[in-house]
């Protein structure tokens, strides 16, 4: 198998930081992604080069064994254990025979051996099971996506995966699809699939958790005299009634009208409304005349 470079491939220096990574798989993987290139085979194969390095990079444990180890990092720690076995086995083969160090055809035959290749001992290590690595991705979402369950079928490494989104996910969440990741060595266990959510605000809301927040104009003489507002809330419209001398910056919570609340059903936070009172910007002489009299009256 060739090497891959995975820095090169999301064009980051060695000593990238974790941010860093995470940036510049996010700019890749928009670009390349399937959804945004339809049957475009190029863009399919690149995006999935780019997952691939993420998937390493971005996992800690990983990136120090692939700076280790290359192409071999899934199997870095077999191969140390062989090592010491090897000398293990050399230092008693030593003290009960006398014999000298194994020669560089003999060190290397064992190596082989060990990751497939001839030798009695090297078979039994190389039937050894491994788990299959983590696969990392990201899943781009408008908010209004996230406020009820969706199905999406997402395409990782060429698989279809059909994955149900509760409502109420949060942005930069990762939930975790067990066995999706990548297959097993030698019967070992699959690795797990971890999706992280970029979640996209594009509303006149402000989202914290389950609640919402929203601000409404409100005019001056409505805020004086009251009266009656109709607002628009995530799920459709609603009239409020406004008290007499309502002041700037009132607050008031519409129960149950925020977001759902992530895996329970029928729940949901709560809606604030924060009133911001608009002075007019131009008066006709009449009402001038009329403020003069009030001003008066004060």
């Amino acid at each position: 198998m060739a090497f891959i470079d995975y820095y090169k491939t999301l064009g980051v220096d060695k000593n990238a930081s974790k941010n860093d990574i995470k940036k510049a798989y996010r700019k890749l993987a928009r670009k390349h992604h399937p959804d945004l290139n339809p049957n475009d085979k190029e863009a399919e194969l690149q995006f999935k080069k780019i997952n691939e390095a993420n998937e390493v990079l971005s996992n800690e444990e990983n990136r120090k064994k692939y700076d280790k180890y290359g192409e071999n990092w899934q199997h870095g720690e077999a191969h140390e254990q062989a090592q010491r076995e090897h000398r293990e086995s050399q230092q008693n083969y030593q003290r009960t025979s006398g014999s000298q160090d194994f020669g560089n055809g003999e060190y290397s035959d064992f190596f082989e051996s060990m990751f497939g290749g001839g030798g009695s001992y090297g078979n039994n290590r190389s039937s050894a099971r491994f788990r299959g690595q983590d696969f990392n991705a990201t899943l781009q979402l408008n908010l209004k996506d996230v406020y009820t369950t969706e199905k999406r079928v997402l395409t990782v490494n060429g698989k279809n995966i059909r994955l149900t989104i509760p409502a109420g996910v949060t942005n930069g969440q990762i939930i975790k699809i067990k066995g999706k990741g990548g297959e097993g060595v030698n019967g070992g266990p699959n690795g797990d699939l971890l999706i992280e959510f970029n979640i996209t605000n594009n509303t006149d809301f402000k989202r914290d958790g389950a609640n919402l927040y929203k601000t409404i104009n409100l005019d001056l003489y409505k805020a004086v005299l009251g009266g009656e507002v109709t607002i628009d809330t995530f799920d459709g419209k609603v009239k409020l009634n406004v008290k007499e001398l309502t002041q700037n910056d009132t607050r008031v919570k519409l129960k149950g009208k925020g977001f759902p609340k992530y895996k329970k059903d029928g729940e949901f936070g709560d809606l604030y409304i924060t009133y911001t009172i608009k002075l007019p910007k131009k008066l006709s002489d009449k009402q001038k005349e009329l403020f003069e009299e009030l001003a008066k009256l004060q």
